[in-house]
């Protein structure tokens, strides 16, 4: 569930998202792995309200003036050399402001009408952190209107031990992460979650854009137990918050021919101390619970 009403990006590679999860609905493990086939098919678009920062490279073309276009690296002090004009600034500007400047200088002096065209080629201002159960965790570049899905592609997807959601740390307005801050260190932070298995069906409103400085960070899945006569006892990560009896045994290959499943138990921790709960195939498992399969009489 997305909470706080934060915005979310529907529209980035709505289909590509939608077919992408829809085909890992067949594999719980490592939900998100068929994410890395729509990296290279989706574009990064140019926002025109990105705000530019120091090292971004920009990409300037100018119409009917070949000979100003070209890179030009934002410097530390947020500005950049451009020829005939000299500094511009643009560091804590976003690109259609600078854009406009740059056509109202060339305007006063040396162009008619100056037709400029101005893209981000390098992001290198800004960045997000991917940390947790993800193949490789680390800093990325923030890239445009750059999505969950995407950090998460970028990360290499979820492991098998990842849990159902995400959680996305948020600095406050106006500021900016240095390091990835985890829930438990959010003073004052903004803390997102969001379901990974709605992404999974196909619910892109679940999809956030990420900002400067966010920490994207997947849990570990928290662990049941089966026991008894079943064909594979042992500890198994609990995927989702639904997860019935009859599902959990299915991880454990189901119960053995002298497993009775009309008398299946549940060995449950409640305030400190243990209890023994009879539960049916539809009810639901908690996180640490032991499901245990008794012999058959006959």
């Amino acid at each position: 569930m997305l909470h706080r009403g934060d915005e979310v990006n529907g529209n980035n590679s709505t289909s590509c998202t939608r077919g992408l999860f829809s085909l890992a609905a067949a594999a719980r493990w490592g939900l998100l792995t068929l994410l890395l086939a729509c990296s290279g098919a989706a574009t990064v678009a140019q926002q025109p309200d990105y705000v530019v920062g120091p090292l971004d490279v920009l990409s300037i073309a100018v119409f009917d003036g070949a000979e100003l276009s070209g890179r030009y690296t934002v410097e530390s002090d947020g500005s950049f050399t451009f020829p005939l004009l000299g500094r511009i600034k643009a560091g804590g500007r976003t690109l259609h402001q600078v854009e406009e400047e740059l056509k109202t200088r060339l305007a006063a002096g040396f162009f008619r009408k100056p037709q400029v065209s101005l893209a981000v080629e390098q992001y290198r201002s800004q960045r997000v952190f991917v940390v947790g159960e993800v193949r490789q965790a680390g800093t990325y570049p923030l890239t445009g209107d750059m999505s969950l899905v995407e950090a998460l592609s970028r990360a290499g997807s979820t492991t098998a031990a990842a849990g159902g959601e995400a959680i996305v740390v948020r600095a406050p307005a106006g500021s900016s992460s240095a390091a990835p801050v985890l829930p438990n260190q959010a003073n004052g932070a903004e803390t997102l979650r969001v379901d990974l298995y709605a992404l999974q069906q196909g619910n892109v409103s679940q999809n956030i854009v990420l900002r400067d400085g966010d920490t994207v960070f997947v849990p570990r899945a928290e662990t049941i137990y089966v026991s008894g006569h079943v064909r594979s006892p042992g500890a198994f990560a609990l995927q989702t918050r639904d997860t019935t009896v009859q599902q959990a045994l299915t991880l454990a290959g189901g119960a053995t021919e002298r497993g009775s499943t009309g008398r299946i138990t549940i060995s449950r921790l409640v305030d400190g101390r243990k209890h023994e709960i009879k539960v049916t195939l539809t009810d639901i498992v908690k996180p640490g619970d032991t499901i245990v399969v008794p012999r058959r009489f006959f």
